[in-house]
């Protein structure tokens, strides 16, 4: 169930009400119905019953804090971030795990229930059809039984959801304490441990130290560093410019930012390259025609899609990303790398481009969480590729221009989804559409 955006009609008057909860919704937030009217509390498990206080009141839902768990679901589990778990105070729980007091196969569960509820509800795809394709979260990594890590004796299967994050980012309060948000607030809470970043992260120790005068503490890895080199796990202050260091996915190196935009999960660059290309219609698409990356980051895409003898635009506004793209290309001779928002981009195709320029194009979109929108999705219609595959971290996002795109005549053919973010209510999609 998607929550409604609807005007506060008041705030919540505090009671304390008993909830059965029965459902999930986006965004890390479970469902109940109290009076007729849905509530939406957090920290709870589809079959629970818990005790919640309400906190706020709209005209056609609740929301509310989970205070007290009565009947317990089997699928719970203690949170993988004891700071975060139901016995603390809701204003004090950190919010950065917000599925991590359950099982894990019962959280990919819930996920892609939330990915099949944004298709019908907001896609507007037919059920029937959404249930036939059977949609699974899947497990990336070791625990899907693919070798994550080249880093001797580590052995993530033991560790199932856990060590995963290769970047870390924690807040400063006024006292210089330092750890992750409350959950939708802005109030620190400190922690003891990192359980999810990997272990030269944690071993920094930066989470146990005052941060006095500063605002954010970023933890950063150069993980193509030998193990014992110095400077291999550091500290990034405030926000500043990191130092370019070098990303392996499948031997190859990238040069990245170390305080840009970079996959999370250190089994994601690899699993969504290898998922990309496995999408890819070559019968559909012609080697020498002008191919996109939009939304390219440092170029992860295109350099794949060259190394396979495709010639690829990549399109980015950020910078210092385009630069670091041009140097991952620059030896493929098959990447032009364009600095410009990629929606300006499509406008200007759209409005220039020859009629059947991009007819047997592929056109890879990795868009923010907000998705491409409908502008950007009419400009690439105008184009008419004849294969596009959309990579997104929100799934409502991804419906939402799925719908565009099918309303324009493009059929969704294949749908894949990762567990890119264990613990918390976040994972990647990849969809294709041909026309």
């Amino acid at each position: 169930m998607h929550e409604p955006d609807l005007p506060i009609s008041d705030r919540g008057d505090g009671r304390e009400i008993d909830l059965d909860v029965t459902g999930v919704a986006h965004q890390g937030v479970f469902v109940a119905r109290h009076e007729g009217r849905v509530v939406f509390v957090p920290d709870a498990i589809p079959g629970e019953r818990v005790r919640a206080r309400i906190v706020e009141e709209r005209r056609r839902f609740a929301r509310a804090v989970a205070l007290e768990v009565l009947e317990a679901s089997p699928d719970r589990r203690p949170h993988v971030l004891p700071e975060g778990g139901i016995d603390r105070a809701p204003g004090q729980r950190a919010g950065s795990a917000d599925f991590g007091h359950i099982a894990l196969p019962r959280q990919r569960e819930l996920k892609a229930t939330v990915l099949a509820d944004a298709l019908t509800r907001i896609g507007r795809f037919d059920a029937a059809e959404v249930a036939g394709w059977r949609l699974a979260v899947s497990p990336v990594g070791a625990e899907a039984g693919r070798d994550a890590t080249d880093r001797p004796g580590l052995d993530i299967t033991a560790r199932p959801g856990r060590r995963w994050r290769t970047r870390e980012t924690l807040h400063v309060d006024d006292a210089g304490r330092c750890g992750p948000y409350a959950a939708r607030s802005h109030t620190v809470v400190p922690v003891a441990g990192l359980p999810l970043a990997v272990d030269e992260l944690e071993e920094l120790g930066a989470h146990r130290r005052p941060w006095p005068g500063h605002e954010r503490v970023q933890l950063v890895i150069d993980e193509a560093a030998p193990f014992d080199a110095p400077g291999r796990a550091r500290v990034i202050v405030d926000g500043g410019r990191g130092r370019t260091v070098l990303r392996r996915v499948h031997g190859v190196d990238f040069a990245v930012d170390e305080a840009g935009f970079w996959q999370v999960h250190r089994d994601a660059p690899a699993t969504l390259v290898d998922t990309v290309a496995g999408l890819v219609d070559v019968d559909r698409i012609d080697a020498d025609a002008p191919h996109l990356d939009l939304y390219g980051g440092v170029g992860l895409f295109a350099v794949w899609l060259a190394r396979a003898g495709l010639a690829v635009t990549t399109v980015e506004a950020d910078a210092r990303a385009s630069e670091l793209a041009a140097r991952n290309a620059a030896s493929l001779g098959r990447v032009d790398a364009r600095c410009e928002p990629a929606e300006r981009f499509l406008r200007r195709e759209a409005q220039q481009a020859p009629a059947g320029m991009y007819a047997r194009s592929l056109v890879v979109l990795d868009p923010p969480r907000s998705g491409a929108g409908r502008r950007a999705i009419a400009d690439l219609v105008r184009l008419a590729p004849a294969q596009v595959i959309y990579v997104a971290c929100d799934p409502v996002a991804l419906v939402r221009d799925a719908r565009l795109l099918v309303d324009a005549g493009w059929r969704l053919d294949r749908l894949r989804a990762f567990d890119l973010f264990p613990h918390s209510h976040h994972f990647e999609t990849v969809a294709s559409f041909v026309r």
